[in-house]
């Protein structure tokens, strides 16, 4: 067998599982490491700005494709630490990443030697496995098994370290003979799909709740067909957005108390059955689990056992991967349908179908500063449906879900149980790294867009374009709205006089001229007819130069977004609602 060093036999494990980019930073204690990626080759490195940056472009990197998983790296102590916030991001929203961190010499655990820190105990509660590797021997095993554990079950994060010495020793390995091991998925029986279809013809309005384990089962196929074959409307959950066509004619709309449409709400309340498939319930798409489950029976299909019951007990769950699931109930639902014993659904279809027209938002506003709504709108106009969007929270985030259209699996990447502000932007590195042709659309607020603004550099150092629309009111808008609970506007404004930027009238920090010291391109719109002109600039700056581009729109400063308290059934309309189909044009052509 051939000998080499343990960070060798690493760096070809990683090769062997299908790994192809890295995203990171170098130092002291991971060095070997690197030198074991430079000798060995094979391996893109992403040179990151920030380490909890490098953990984000991993994620959107996995996100982005079926089968990938993305990496980060990091010397030990600070680097790790930094890379918490992605592995939390990361598991909360089941996405597997690697993250690899360099570590003290194992004779120096104990002794509190410089940016030594105990990660796999601070990593241990937020990912599937977390290992400090004493011997350099286990160095092959703990990435074959981390490679095992991100990918079976639910997916999730690992985190693997590796202190200097384990990773300087020379080891015996055969790496030709390498093989990843196998996966782990469960799967339901054709007893309980059977079942659940049973369930199903007994109702009279039911709908199939989609959640973001059909997105990484890469089952979307699947859930349309199965839809088709039923008849059956479906939601999709925030995390499963895009798992069917926006515009498909069996779409009910997203449901929840901030990123939901009222035809959404209201056809999930007229329901008198829901088939969830790879959700987990979030509290912000049921709200008040009594309004949410009244009347209705539920049937509940999840990979991971212990969801079954953790919000809401279902009336019948299945254990099973999304994927296999679906497929099941494809080929039952085929064998129904052929014997005629399928129930007709089309006037429930209809009439889910004839909320789309009626309960929608305005968006067609003129008014300068700009209103948020228009910039969705324009985005919707000038953006094909093959963008992939990115974004993570805020009232950015809630309105775009609310007014923008989706009509792929992972063209919705969002972090949507963690919600860190500064995920945007390297997530969306690491989404057009993963899709270098593609069109990645991100969108902030301008306090997201400033927390890890720096990670800009990167997208101009290595050539990742992407366009970045920055909606700027100068406010932590979504913080304002919840402090009106508090009858309080308490530290919660972003704005002042830039004295190198009198043109800002107040809005304080000059995007323009940071994005373009960081190498980048950037232009700034005041007025909402000058939207669709600047985003075909965008992409005409991005195509041309190969860096990411910045649309920043100064907002109105307060706009108070459509979301309810507690239940799905009070949501507080604060803007005019489309009186006619001038009022949302974009809405009309791309929902119905």
């Amino acid at each position: 067998m051939a000998r080499m060093t343990a960070a060798q036999a690493a760096v070809e494990i990683l090769k062997k599982e299908g790994i192809t980019h890295l995203f990171g930073l170098p130092g002291a204690a991971i060095n070997p490491f690197y030198s074991a990626m430079r000798t060995n080759g094979g391996l893109t490195h992403i040179l990151a700005r920030h380490v909890e940056g490098a953990s984000h472009m991993a994620e959107g990197y996995t996100r982005a494709k079926a089968g990938n998983i993305g990496v980060c790296i990091g010397t030990s102590g600070p680097a790790g630490t930094d890379m918490i916030t992605g592995l939390y991001s990361a598991g909360a929203d089941s996405i597997p990443i690697l993250c690899i961190t360099g570590q003290a010499p194992v004779s120096k655990l104990h002794k509190e030697d410089f940016q030594a820190v105990d990660i796999t105990s601070i990593a241990g509660s937020l990912t599937k496995m977390a290992m400090t590797v004493l011997e350099p021997a286990q160095v092959p095993g703990a990435f074959q098994q981390a490679f095992h554990l991100m990918r079976s079950g639910r997916p999730g994060p690992v985190l693997i370290d590796l202190p200097i010495d384990v990773q300087l020793a020379e080891i015996e390995f055969d790496i030709d003979t390498y093989q990843p091991l196998p996966v782990y998925r469960p799967t339901a029986s054709r007893a309980q799909i059977e079942k659940a279809l049973d369930l199903l013809a007994a109702s009279q309005r039911p709908l199939i709740v989609a959640g973001g384990g059909v997105i990484n089962a890469d089952a979307a196929d699947l859930l349309v067909e199965f839809a088709e074959l039923t008849g059956v409307p479906v939601v999709p959950t925030l995390m499963g957005w895009g798992s069917i066509p926006d515009d498909h004619e069996l779409t009910a709309g997203l449901v929840g108390l901030q990123t939901s449409h009222r035809y959404g709400n209201a056809t999930l309340l007229e329901s008198d059955f829901v088939l969830g498939i790879g959700n987990r319930w979030a509290n912000r798409h049921t709200g008040s689990i009594e309004t949410y489950t009244a009347g209705r029976t539920f049937v509940h299909v999840d990979i991971e056992p212990t969801q079954i019951g953790r919000v809401f007990a279902p009336d019948y769950g299945i254990v099973s991967d999304a994927g296999a699931a679906l497929r099941l109930f494809v080929e039952v639902a085929r064998e129904r349908a052929a014997a005629g014993a399928l129930p007709d659904r089309s006037a429930w279809a209809h009439s889910c179908q004839a909320r789309k027209g009626e309960l929608l938002r305005r968006t067609d506003f003129d008014d300068i500063p700009v209103k948020p709504q228009r910039v969705y709108q324009e985005m919707n106009l000038a953006f094909g449906r093959d963008t992939r969007y990115v974004t993570t929270i805020g009232l950015s985030q809630i309105q775009a879900a609310q007014l923008l259209h989706v009509y792929r699996p992972r063209n919705w990447i969002n972090a949507g149980q963690a919600g860190p502000l500064g995920w945007t932007l390297p997530a969306a590195l690491g989404v057009a790294t993963a899709d270098p042709q593609g069109q990645v659309v991100a969108l902030s607020g301008d306090y997201d867009f400033q927390f890890m603004i720096e990670e800009l550099a990167v997208g101009a150092q290595f050539n990742i374009p992407y366009i970045h629309v920055v909606v700027n009111n100068a406010y932590l808008g979504l913080i304002r709205q919840a402090q009106r609970n508090f009858d309080m506007d308490y530290h919660v404004q972003l704005s002042f006089e830039n004295v190198n930027a009198p043109e800002l009238n107040g809005y304080g920090v000059d995007h323009v001229k940071v994005a373009e010291g960081l190498g980048c391109k950037a232009i700034r719109v005041f007025d909402p007819n000058e939207l669709g002109a600047a985003f075909e600039q965008a992409k005409k700056l991005a195509a041309e130069f190969r860096v990411p581009v910045v649309v920043e729109v100064i907002l109105e400063r307060i706009t108070n977004v459509s979301m309810a308290g507690a239940d799905i059934d009070k949501v507080n309309e604060w803007e005019p609602v489309a009186a006619r189909a001038s009022d949302a044009p974009s809405a009309i052509r791309n929902t119905l």
